[in-house]
C-alpha cells in the first residue's frame, strides 16, 4: 500500500495523526510506503518568532487568551495521550520551508528510514524541544543526527535547491482541492482528511486491503457467458 500525505512541521494534527496511523499500520503488520508532500501553514511567516502559539490561537479564531489557551492545552493532550511530550503552548512558531527543504534534500537520497528519522526528528524538535525550525543551525543539527552530510545540509540551506519541489507540492494540494493538513491519499484512490482516532485509520486501513482482495478476485481465471479469459 501506499500513502501519499501533505503535512507540516508545525502542524499538531499532522504530528497525532502521523503517529497514530503508523501505529495502525504496525498493528496490522502491513507493508506500506509512506510519501510525505509539504504543507506550509503560512508560507509568508517569517523566520523569526513574532508571537506565542496562545495569541496567534487568540487572534486566529476570535478568542480571548484564557480560552485560547485552554484550546491549546486540549491539543497538547491529544499528543500527550499518543505518547509524545507534547508542548504546543511554547512552540516557537517560524517559516518552515527550510525545514521541508531539507526533507526534500533527505527524499533525494532514496533513503526510507533516513526519510522516516528525519520526518520524526523535525516533529518531535518544534513540539518536545521547541526549537525554531527556521533556524539553520537548528537543522543542520537535525539533518546530521537522521543521518545527512553536514556540508550537503548547509549548502543546500544556502541556495534555494529544492524550492522548486515544495511549491509543486503544494500546488497539486491545492488544485486538487486540499487546503488544509494532514491529508492523507491511499493508493491514489482513497483520500482522508484530518488526524483520524488510531481505531478509525485502522478501519481504514482493513477496509482498503478487503477491497483490494475483492479487486484482485476479480482479475482471477475464471470464465463467463461462454468466454474465458486468456
Amino acid at each position: 500500500m501506499k500513502i501519499t500525505y501533505w503535512s507540516d512541521f508545525a502542524c499538531p494534527y499532522c504530528y497525532i495523526g502521523n503517529t497514530r496511523l503508523k501505529r495502525a499500520i504496525k498493528d496490522l503488520n502491513l507493508d506500506v510506503e509512506l510519501n510525505i508532500r509539504a504543507f506550509e501553514l503560512d508560507q509568508n511567516a517569517t523566520k523569526d518568532v513574532t508571537s506565542t502559539t496562545v495569541e496567534r490561537f487568540a487572534h486566529k479564531y476570535g478568542l480571548s487568551l484564557e480560552d485560547s489557551k485552554k484550546q491549546v492545552s486540549q491539543i497538547s493532550e491529544l499528543g500527550k495521550s499518543e505518547g509524545i511530550d507534547f508542548k504546543y503552548e511554547t512552540t516557537l512558531y517560524t517559516n518552515t520551508r527550510d525545514a521541508h527543504r531539507l526533507m526534500k534534500l533527505a527524499e533525494s537520497k532514496n533513503n526510507s528510514e533516513l526519510v522516516e528519522t528525519l520526518t520524526n526528528s523535525l516533529f518531535d524538535a518544534y513540539f518536545t524541544q521547541n526549537l525554531k525550525l527556521a533556524d539553520h543551525d537548528v537543522l543542520v543539527e537535525i539533518g546530521e543526527k537522521a543521518g545527512l552530510d553536514e556540508n550537503e545540509i548547509k549548502k543546500m540551506l544556502n541556495s534555494d535547491k529544492f524550492n522548486a519541489l515544495v511549491e509543486s507540492d503544494e500546488s497539486i494540494a491545492i488544485s486538487s482541492g486540499i487546503h488544509a493538513v494532514p491529508f492523507y491519499l491511499f493508493d491514489m484512490k482513497y483520500s482522508i482528511p484530518g488526524a483520524l482516532s488510531y481505531e478509525d485509520f485502522k478501519s481504514v486501513l482493513s477496509q482498503i486491503i478487503s477491497e483490494k482482495e475483492v479487486d484482485e478476485d476479480k482479475n482471477a481465471d475464471s470464465c463467463a457467458d461462454g468466454v474465458c479469459k486468456i
